[in-house]
């Protein structure tokens, strides 16, 4: 299994690991029981740091998506149905963070992107 990390691409390292794990359970690729590389291994394999890889694994395992096992290491969750809800909210925190990140660059305060969040949830 191959990861990798685009250093011109606009979303931080940690966020482009983050979802390519997400796509990979996603689309079967990784199912549910599999390990992922240990966090050391993958940073030095994808040229960045550790805590970088360990950040992107904390964020899936607070989704659901990935569980923490010790010194056995990072496994793709089991339970297949709370996986697709973990899936689903963790891709959803994905947008909304690259959502917030747009809004701040346009210059919008965080009551006015609520309401245009809110006026597309009601459209």
């Amino acid at each position: 299994m191959r990861f990798s990390i685009d250093p011109l691409s606009g979303e931080p390292p940690f966020a482009q690991l983050r979802q390519q794990v997400l796509d990979r359970v996603g689309d079967g690729t990784l199912a549910p029981g599999d390990r992922l590389p240990p966090v050391r291994n993958l940073a030095t394999e994808l040229g960045i740091a550790a805590n970088t890889v360990a950040r992107a694994y904390r964020e899936l395992e607070a989704d659901g998506v990935l569980e923490g096992r010790g010194r056995t290491g990072t496994f793709v969750r089991a339970t297949v149905t709370d996986g697709r809800i973990a899936l689903a909210a963790a891709s959803a925190r994905a947008a909304a963070e690259r959502y917030a990140e747009t809004t701040r660059s346009l210059g919008l305060s965080p009551e006015q992107a609520l309401a245009v969040v809110r006026q597309a949830l009601e459209a």
